[in-house]
């Protein structure tokens, strides 16, 4: 098993595709019309094995756009550039809660996507 999808709401699939593929440079790996205002999105980033469903909010669901992991880091996004793609996210409207630190499993810094979703950018020790 592993896991191929996690849905992240957000208010118009333009606005997500705009961050996660215009701003972040993660693949469009589908956007199928599924009638009604309904579409089936999926991204990732590239070469990943689990992707996102882009999920418009509708309704009461819009009071929980950025609010899905309950108020804290709830994403954690991995990279081998971590300058390069921490000016990416400014870039795209991403917003830092700190500097970047280094701690003993790597350098990180907690971001708010432009949702408000709290991710932690990783580029690991080592890698």
């Amino acid at each position: 098993m592993h896991l191929a999808l996690v849905a992240i709401l957000v208010p118009s699939y333009d606005a997500g595709l705009a961050f996660f593929v215009d701003g972040l440079g993660f693949e469009l790996i589908e956007n199928s019309d599924h009638g009604d205002g309904k579409r089936w999105v999926r991204v990732a980033p590239k070469g990943a094995q689990t992707q996102f469903l882009l999920a418009r909010a509708v309704g009461p669901q819009r009071d929980h756009i950025g609010q899905q992991g309950g108020g804290r880091v709830w994403l954690f996004l991995h990279t081998q550039d971590f300058a390069g793609d921490h000016d990416r996210l400014i870039a795209a409207g991403a917003q830092f809660e700190e500097a970047p630190r280094h701690e003993t499993y790597g350098t990180v810094s907690v971001f708010r996507d432009p949702f408000g979703n709290r991710w932690d950018l990783i580029e690991p020790a080592g890698d």
